[in-house]
């Protein structure tokens, strides 16, 4: 306020204040973040650099394809259906405001332990039903994502979702104005919902402050969508109103256009007749939608508004004073410099080094047998079919490859296929904030180069708690650099993306929880046949002593040991000798959550077949428990018949990846051997845990 008072030279009027406080939230302004993400190198030949919503990639042929990835944490956590579902709706938004037609979700959630917490099963179940409805009702397929669970989540919940778009690189939204243009508002009522809403998710979640959560209504959007994929060619500018409404819309886009824009509050169609000014502009009812149009344009999208029954207004007009002017009843309530609504004066919090739990460690002594079987069951490894097949995957008929293993992969118009892929590991980055996340970026990138694919963008979600705890913020500066090295050393650029922080529940801060997705291209759909008896199995990389923060230390409970960390020239050596052999159509899978034991596993149970494991040609300098859990990044499993094996291994001798065979398919139990002990798993006992038990958890709740 002191700032804002010196600026003006006078007090901030109510609305003035409004739009101040929605702008210069945390949410909104990224005032502690900007100033580190931006050393994240985010230029290529083939990203399309301009200031929109959502990031732009030329796929060839004229196409582009668009990315974006936010979250409703906040809201999620009070009503987890209407947090969920309307989250869907602002990435959707987001994509169709560069012009292009969305094709594509992806959901990123996290909760507490829902084998304990009924209250956990509860904010996942309705998570889940919010995205499916907004997602369903829209036509768009929901094609991945990724799940998890942890105590440092109780009583919250982490709701990211991602939306993929397809265009032709002629029709995207140039922004630009001139004076005397239209400013219009379309779509649905401004009303209380979402009053304070960015304020809200700017601040630690002590409240349940209910209004603060938008209300869906996918039908709306739908509408508001086709009035603008209709009109684009006639669009001069185009914003979604999410975080901060009309505050944020209004000074953002004059900012970015380096014009002035007069707005009349009276012209906005609202809810609600009674609506102060300073609610007015910072509500965040959704499915509104800001245009820049000129005579000609307002014309057009009258006509389509009326074509679709969305309810349009136009509220103000272009100058060329660098001001932003709002009036009610013909009276100015808010006369702000844009440059002073848009930029927030940024703050330098102090950071210090969190204390880690990284320690030597030794794994006790297991029964390997009891703990895969408890490793089946648990949340996070449980198979999560019954949560993605409630979400429609296939409308639109672009995706050839569904939701479960690796990456999904749709078809584009020029032939291309796109391959996509969200990770996230907080129990990594807990233990080590760096090394985690260069592993969740990575882990994305190899899921991409499972399915023949290359990796050519990446967007990231950064989740941290509040940043005025030096030791979290430390933890972010952290996860910023590893993003920074890894994509410099790989030349993946980060295309767009999301801060959120103050995410804290009565506990403390949440673990850091940053999520990367990957964008990844091929010209060929790669169909490689299911493992069967026969097949031989191939470990590409090296199994390093690293189960700290593992699954396997959730089991038993242990807390210690040693994070993986990533070698850059490895990791893109051994991803590189995975990606020519599924181009080659070979089965490939990467190991992560779980280590080997489960990435084994689960090419069994998805195959219906058992298998026989050496241990020892895995490692034999340390134990088998530690061969079998460890979370060691840059491996990948290859399923090779047996007439192409020697082709196979032909082609991994010239990548100088690491290699081993390490066993093979079939039988009727999947088993372990080190030469002293044989580790039997029973297909079926193991098939039945797995399939069961995260849809009897969340129904339980």
């Amino acid at each position: 306020m002191q700032h804002v008072r010196e600026s003006l030279g006078r007090d901030p009027t109510d609305t003035e204040e409004a739009i101040i406080s929605a702008e210069w939230s945390e949410h909104c302004s990224y005032k502690s973040s900007k100033m580190y993400i931006r050393t994240i190198p985010n230029k290529a030949p083939h990203v399309i650099s301009e200031d929109m919503d959502s990031g732009v990639i030329d796929v060839g042929d004229g196409y582009v394809v668009t990315a974006h990835i936010e979250s409703h944490n906040h809201p999620s956590a009070l009503d987890p259906f209407g947090g969920a579902a309307t989250g869907v709706g602002g990435i959707l938004r987001d994509i169709v405001s560069a012009g292009t037609r969305p094709i594509a979700i992806l959901d990123g959630l996290h909760f507490g332990d829902i084998s304990t917490d009924t209250h956990a099963a509860w904010l996942l179940g309705g998570a889940v039903r919010g995205i499916s409805h907004y997602g369903n009702c829209m036509g768009i397929p929901n094609i991945g994502g990724e799940i998890g669970f942890d105590e440092c989540y109780t009583k919250y919940a982490l709701v990211d979702v991602a939306a993929i778009g397809f265009g032709k690189r002629d029709r995207l939204i140039h922004n630009r104005a001139d004076p005397g243009d239209h400013v219009v508002l379309l779509g649905g009522p401004t009303g209380y919902d979402g009053v304070g809403g960015s304020q809200f998710a700017s601040a630690q979640m002590d409240t349940q402050d209910r209004s603060a959560v938008q209300i869906p209504d996918p039908f709306m959007e739908k509408m508001v969508m086709e009035v603008i994929l209709q009109v684009r060619p006639h669009l001069k500018a185009l914003k979604d109103l999410g975080g901060g409404g009309l505050a944020c819309a209004l000074s953002e886009t004059a900012d970015s256009l380096q014009v002035g824009i007069t707005a009349h509050l009276n012209n906005v169609h609202t809810r609600n007749s009674d609506m102060t000014p300073a609610e007015i502009v910072i509500s965040e009812s959704q499915e509104r939608m800001l245009a820049v149009v000129d005579d000609s344009g307002l014309s057009f999208l009258t006509q389509a508004c009326s074509k679709f029954h969305v309810p349009i207004s136009v509220i103000g007009s272009i100058d060329d004073t660098d001001t932003l002017r709002v009036y009610h009843n013909n009276d100015v309530v808010a006369q702000l410099p844009v440059r002073l609504a848009a930029h927030a004066p940024p703050i330098m919090w102090p950071d210090r080094p969190a204390i880690t739990p990284e320690s030597p460690f030794t794994p006790p002594c297991t029964d390997i047998v009891q703990v895969l079987y408890k490793m089946l069951q648990m949340p996070d490894c449980a198979d999560k079919r019954y949560i993605y097949s409630q979400y429609d995957q296939e409308v639109g008929i672009r995706t050839v490859r569904r939701p479960g293993l690796d990456a999904s992969v749709l078809r584009l118009d020029n032939g291309r296929y796109l391959a996509v892929s969200l990770s996230s590991n907080p129990r990594h980055c807990w233990y080590n904030p760096y090394h985690g996340t260069m592993g969740c970026f990575e882990e994305s990138c190899r899921n991409v180069a499972c399915v023949g694919a290359t990796p050519v963008a990446m967007l990231d979600h950064l989740q941290f708690g509040s940043p005025e705890d030096p030791e979290t913020f430390w933890s972010f500066k952290e996860s910023v650099r590893a993003l920074s090295d890894y994509a410099t050393h790989t030349g993946i650029p980060c295309i767009g993306g999301k801060v959120s922080l103050y995410n804290e529940t009565d506990s403390g801060p949440i673990k850091p929880s940053p999520a990367i997705m990957i964008l990844g291209l091929s010209d060929v759909n790669h169909r490689p046949s299911q493992p069967a008896p026969g097949h031989k199995i191939i470990l590409i990389g090296q199994t390093q002593n690293e189960c700290g923060g593992s699954i396997y230390h959730d089991i038993i409970q242990y807390t210690g040991g040693h994070c993986p960390r990533l070698n850059l020239d490895a990791s893109l050596r051994n991803m590189e000798a995975a990606r020519r052999l599924a181009t080659n159509d070979m089965y490939i899978h990467d190991a992560s959550r779980g280590g080997l034991g489960m990435a084994i596993m689960r090419m069994c149970l998805e195959s219906e077949t058992g298998c026989n494991i050496d241990l020892r040609s895995i490692s034999d300098v340390i134990p088998a428990r530690v061969a079998l859990f460890s979370e060691s990044h840059s491996r990948y499993l290859v399923s090779t018949p047996p007439d192409r094996l020697d082709d196979t291994l032909a082609m991994l001798q010239n990548t100088d990846a690491p290699y081993s065979v390490v066993g093979s398919f079939g039988g009727d139990t999947i088993t372990f051997s080190d030469g002293k002990h044989q580790y039997d798993v029973d297909i079926e006992k193991a098939g039945k845990i797995w399939s069961e038990s995260l849809e009897r958890m969340i129904l339980h709740g």
